[in-house]
């Protein structure tokens, strides 16, 4: 069903709502790092030993089925030899367990075990087998008795207790006793070391993840009643820490909130095997999650690219979507989640209207504030750069941090600023509290008008944007201002720089009179754009695709100087062909 379908009334925000950021800026205070610290060295205490110890179940109570389809390059290339993840290429012979000298995504995907998903796209079990098992043996006999390190987090063994039994054909298919027997006993310390220590995962898909593998291991191991219904309380406080209630992430990551809907796809799967139905957290966080994931994506099926994420694939995110067995429509106004999405005649706009997530739940935040990507049926005609999460191994630190940056979006920068401040060691700082929304729909046009104050305290502006986009989708009009607001402590006028990053494929021609430029898109369709209030010009911009790969793209830049009393720059796109 398309987004015209949806009513109006439905998930209405009021005109004037304003949505706060109240504290936790500055991420994790010192006393919480150092008991962070102080818990990971627990791990390795004879006393943790002692509690991890135990019986080890001699079978699994039910084998679930991973409803989620790999990637089949990546599988292809298990069958090859190499493990590759993310522009990282490794021989499988070669993998240096213990010194682990790869980058975080490679290493997660490693230690997850999520490269059994993608093994068993592409292999049969024959196949399969000798290559999984051979990987598991030598993970168990460096990491299996060690407990400490990157392979003993919470989220990879909540992630690996859920690969572990959903591809359990992959990894016990052998005839050696000692070896399926290491198998199942790793798998019950796994848990026992998950029950004190799920909640230490930092809140998100991670937390959420490792209560996943807590109630897994409930419901699989035999005799694990006590730890399903504790697991499952766990799991219920995850969720209401790692979602909004719109179903949103608290990251406000498209790509996190995508993981998350995976992770509890595949835990219903566990539920069906044994044939119980969820709980009730689980589907209503998988029934929110689903409409607002929705609302993020373009008419390419693909995520628009907010708060480090890339787009991902149209495949990797269909399988999700279809594992989740929701179906459902996108949601357009999210009061938390803080993206408005506005559709007609094939058109998308996506805006961000909300400040940036607190340091306290997510690496890498995005000044991003205000910015929209917008796309006419499968084609993308503006964006963010993205990526910053998303992107190669390969990238330059440089970019990867350029890419967090308000300039990286397509909104307003005053003075060469960022909306948001972001520190040297990655966190974001002073900048946007408040942002001030409301929202008209009619049959004729909708309309989105939002500001925020991320440059009042440096500049003495407040940002104020208005969108609106026809009925049919073939306008999309704006404004965007600044307004005279608190203390200005510069005297002369500052630089303002209005970016539209345009998709891959856009080509931008600026016409003669410097107010305005022909956009091509790659199918053929023809767009105008034209401004008042400032000069245009056309430079290099990046994009960062599904694959994480940066690419080649332009940019048009509305620049100019914005006085003591405010600057106002109108602008419009339309579509001539």
């Amino acid at each position: 069903m398309s987004d015209a379908d949806l009513d109006p009334g439905l998930d209405g925000i009021e005109e004037g709502r304003r949505l706060m950021r109240v504290g936790g800026d500055k991420g994790l205070s010192l006393a919480e790092r150092l008991s962070e610290r102080f818990h990971a060295l627990t791990w390795r205490t004879p006393i943790h030993a002692m509690r991890l110890k135990g019986r080890y179940p001699l079978k699994l109570v039910a084998v679930p089925d991973d409803p989620v389809l790999g990637d089949v390059a990546r599988g292809q290339a298990l069958l090859r030899g190499q493990m590759a993840f993310r522009g990282e290429v490794r021989s499988i012979d070669s993998l240096d367990f213990v010194r682990g000298e790869w980058g975080r995504p490679f290493g997660t995907y490693l230690h997850s075990f999520a490269w059994l998903r993608d093994l068993s796209t592409v292999a049969t079990r024959a196949q399969g087998a000798p290559i999984a098992e051979g990987l598991m043996a030598r993970w168990l006999e460096q990491h299996a008795d060690r407990v400490g390190g990157p392979a003993w987090t919470p989220e990879h063994w909540g992630r690996r207790i859920l690969h572990w039994t959903a591809h359990a054909p992959l990894i016990l298919s052998s005839t050696d006793l000692i070896y399926r027997s290491r198998v199942l006993n790793a798998l019950a310390r796994g848990a026992r070391h998950l029950d004190r220590g799920a909640d230490k995962a930092p809140p998100g898909p991670g937390r959420i993840a490792a209560w996943c593998g807590v109630v897994t291991a409930g419901l699989l191991i035999p005799g694990g009643d006590p730890r399903r219904a504790f697991g499952e309380a766990g799991l219920a406080r995850a969720l209401a820490t790692g979602l909004f209630d719109d179903g949103g992430a608290v990251s406000r990551s498209p790509a996190m909130l995508l993981d998350t809907v995976a992770l509890l796809a595949a835990l219903r799967e566990v539920y069906a095997a044994r044939r119980e139905a969820v709980p009730g957290a689980v589907a209503t966080a998988l029934a929110r999650s689903v409409p607002a994931l929705l609302g993020v994506m373009h008419g390419d099926r693909m995520l628009s690219s907010w708060q480090g994420a890339g787009p991902s694939t149209p495949e990797h995110v269909a399988a999700v979507i279809e594992a989740s067995g929701v179906r459902t429509r996108p949601l357009r106004q999210s009061r938390d989640w803080g993206y408005q999405r506005l559709a007609a005649g094939g058109a998308v706009l996506i805006v961000d209207a909300a400040p940036p997530p607190v340091a306290r739940v997510v690496e890498g935040g995005c000044a991003s504030t205000l910015a929209f990507e917008f796309s006419d049926g499968a084609e993308r005609l503006i964006v963010g750069c993205g990526g910053a999460r998303a992107g190669l191994a390969t990238l330059p630190a440089g970019l990867i941090e350029g890419l967090r940056t308000t300039a990286a979006h397509s909104t307003l920068t005053l003075g060469d600023s960022n909306s948001t401040a972001i520190h040297a060691d990655g966190t974001l700082g002073r900048g946007v509290t408040e942002v001030e929304l409301s929202r008209q729909e009619s049959e004729g046009a909708s309309r989105i008008e939002a500001s925020h104050d991320g440059y009042v305290r440096r500049w003495g502006f407040r940002h104020r944007r208005q969108l609106l986009l026809t009925g049919d989708g073939r306008e999309l009009r704006g404004e965007d201002q600044l307004l005279p607001e608190g203390r200005r402590r510069q005297v002369r006028g500052v630089r303002f720089a209005l970016r539209f990053h345009l998709g891959l494929g856009v080509e931008g021609s600026p016409t003669p009179d410097g107010q305005g430029a022909i956009l091509r898109l790659p199918g053929g369709r023809l767009w105008q754009f034209r401004c008042r209030g400032g000069g245009l010009g056309v430079e290099e911009s990046v994009w960062v695709d599904g694959e994480g790969r940066p690419r080649s793209t332009w940019q048009l830049i509305v620049s100019g100087e914005a006085p003591a009393g405010g600057a106002h720059v109108s602008w419009a796109l339309k579509r001539a062909l």
